[in-house]
């Protein structure tokens, strides 16, 4: 009987052994830990990556649009708007005529009046004031280069680039363009001058006394055509 229940005893024991067998409690935490290192690693930041580039070179601001600017404003006529367009694709040399004391003279240097490409030479009076005798005023005698970029008969719009002369000393580009359209119910047309150009530098004036000059100088040509009428 002794070794039946001993035998029986052993039997008991292989059975009980798998059932309270425990996985190694440092085995779990070294897992744990690992997929805890896993979660925290973070890639290294792109400012560590070797570079030429300075770190001014990196931020430094643009300044163009500074010095990039439009400015336009609208003249009212009495003239056709046709009338007026002519002035400055068939017949600019007239302007000096219209316009004396700011237009002194236009001359074509190359190609033909009112055609794209073709390049004009103005003399014109602008800038600083000085007094001559008692009664005039005069400003400074320069010159300006254009060549014609646009020309849309149907909508009377002529556009010039400065290409040389004075202002090409202030500015890198200097666009300058004319369109007139009728006026709408009445006699007259509306002259829409538009200049955009680029300064050289933050120094450099924007053009609003060339504006004023182009205002004088649609008004001159006005009273100039209908007076040929």
């Amino acid at each position: 009987m002794a070794d039946v229940a001993t035998e029986i005893a052993k039997k008991m024991e292989e059975k009980a052994e798998p059932s309270v067998t425990v996985a190694p409690t440092k085995t779990v935490e070294a897992a744990t830990a690992e997929e805890a290192e896993t979660k925290v690693m973070v890639a290294p930041p792109k400012a560590v990556e070797a570079t030429n580039k300075s770190v001014e070179d990196e931020v430094k601001p643009t300044e163009t649009s500074s010095l990039v600017g439009k400015l336009e404003t609208d003249v009212e006529i009495k003239a056709s708007a046709g009338q007026f367009h002519h002035m400055f694709t068939g017949k600019p040399h007239h302007v000096s005529k219209a316009s004396p004391g700011n237009i002194q003279g236009c001359d074509l240097h190359e190609g033909d009046w009112g055609k794209p490409g073709s390049i004009i030479l103005w003399n014109y009076v602008h800038g600083k004031l000085t007094l001559l005798y008692i009664f005039s005023l005069y400003g400074e005698a320069k010159v300006a280069k254009e060549r014609i970029e646009a020309v849309e008969p149907e909508k009377n719009l002529i556009t010039f680039r400065v290409i040389e002369g004075d202002l090409m000393k202030e500015y890198k580009s200097f666009l300058l363009t004319i369109q007139v359209t009728p006026k709408h119910g009445g006699a007259g047309s509306i002259v829409h001058w538009h200049l955009e150009y680029e300064k050289i530098s933050d120094e450099v004036a924007h053009p609003e006394t060339l504006l004023q000059f182009c205002v004088e100088v649609s008004k001159e040509i006005d009273e100039h055509l209908l007076a040929e009428e």
